[in-house]
């Protein structure tokens, strides 16, 4: 009889051990492109998850869309059985509402639930969703407590710090979500009032970290390799969510700079996320979706501003690509 060598099978076991789990969904790796509205669609989503990504976070999902017109926004959240682990994002400032719109997605079968508390925009803070339901302890309370009792999937959390320098209760809103039966957060490490300046507060990444038994994702200021790295070890945080970054550098995932991505990998990362694009949108609208991923793949090879626009108006898929190459012809 033969027996497996240790060493090896050593090796295997850690091939196979999941970075973290969210309940009982495991997270190979500690990487994740963040959810942006207007770019983590399926075709972005499914490139970076391609490259590295350890998860796939939607954009996020009214949930009054969801209850009153679900097959008009199901594009919303489709996804590519490769993008697994899936969380679909929602958000509301009604916990009922929450809940019947997660009980109305359940069925497409997403592997996470996940309540948005992080957006800082007026039509969304304003109404007491997204960011404005840290200033409801009470309803966060609520909304986990509902859905982690009666949804099949875990229930996660994404978060700032507050809502403005005078309200930051962090700590209290994490902790209510692990008390009421939420299985991550991810912490955006700056509150509502700050929007994207200033500098996200990793110690306030790291008190949430040390004050939870529950998985946490840091997020922000995450611009380059070693910020991933620099941000894991003054947080202890299980996970690092990168969000502008990855917007014209998709191999962040593969621990990447720009500065180290070859131009024959950008020559062949526009064809594949064009090709994407327009197998998901349809040839015109999924060309004029791309263009502005276009402008963050290209920028360095443009030489004027005229020559710029030319390209990033253009309609036509055959004349794009004709410009794309001319554009690496007079690089060359």
């Amino acid at each position: 009889m033969s027996f497996p060598d240790p060493l090896t099978a050593s090796n295997a076991a850690l091939a196979i051990e999941p970075a973290f789990r969210v309940g009982g969904v495991a997270v190979h790796g500690d990487l994740i492109l963040s959810p942006m509205d207007g770019y983590s669609d399926q075709p972005f989503r499914s490139l970076c998850r391609s490259i590295g990504s350890a998860m796939s976070y939607t954009e996020f999902i009214n949930a009054i869309d969801v209850v009153h017109i679900l097959k008009r926004i199901e594009a919303k959240f489709a996804y590519l059985e490769a993008e697994r682990p899936v969380v679909f994002q929602i958000f509301d400032d009604d916990p009922q509402r929450l809940l019947k719109a997660a009980q109305m997605l359940v069925p497409y079968q997403p592997d996470i639930i996940d309540i948005n508390m992080g957006c800082s925009d007026k039509s969304v803070a304003g109404r007491g969703a997204g960011a404005g339901l840290l200033r409801e302890p009470g309803k966060v309370a609520s909304i986990f407590r509902l859905l982690s009792q009666n949804l099949p999937v875990p229930v996660t959390g994404k978060i700032r710090l507050g809502w403005d320098a005078e309200s930051r209760n962090y700590l209290d809103i994490a902790r209510i979500i692990e008390d009421n039966g939420g299985a991550l957060v991810a912490v955006h490490g700056r509150t509502k009032a700050q929007g994207y300046g200033g500098e996200a507060d990793w110690d306030a990444i790291a008190e949430i970290k040390q004050a939870l038994h529950i998985p946490v994702i840091g997020n922000g200021d995450v611009r380059t390799v070693a910020d991933i790295d620099r941000l894991k070890a003054h947080t202890g945080c299980d996970g690092v969510m990168v969000g502008r970054a990855a917007i014209g550098n998709p191999w962040i995932f593969a621990r990447l700079d720009r500065e180290d991505v070859t131009r024959e990998q950008v020559h062949q990362i526009v064809y594949d996320h064009l090709g994407r694009m327009q197998e998901f949108y349809g040839p015109e609208r999924g060309l004029v979706l791309f263009r502005k991923h276009a402008a963050h793949y290209l920028g360095p090879l443009f030489k004027s501003v005229a020559e710029r626009r030319q390209l990033l108006t253009e309609t036509d898929s055959q004349n794009f690509l004709a410009k794309v190459e001319s554009l690496y012809a007079a690089g060359a």
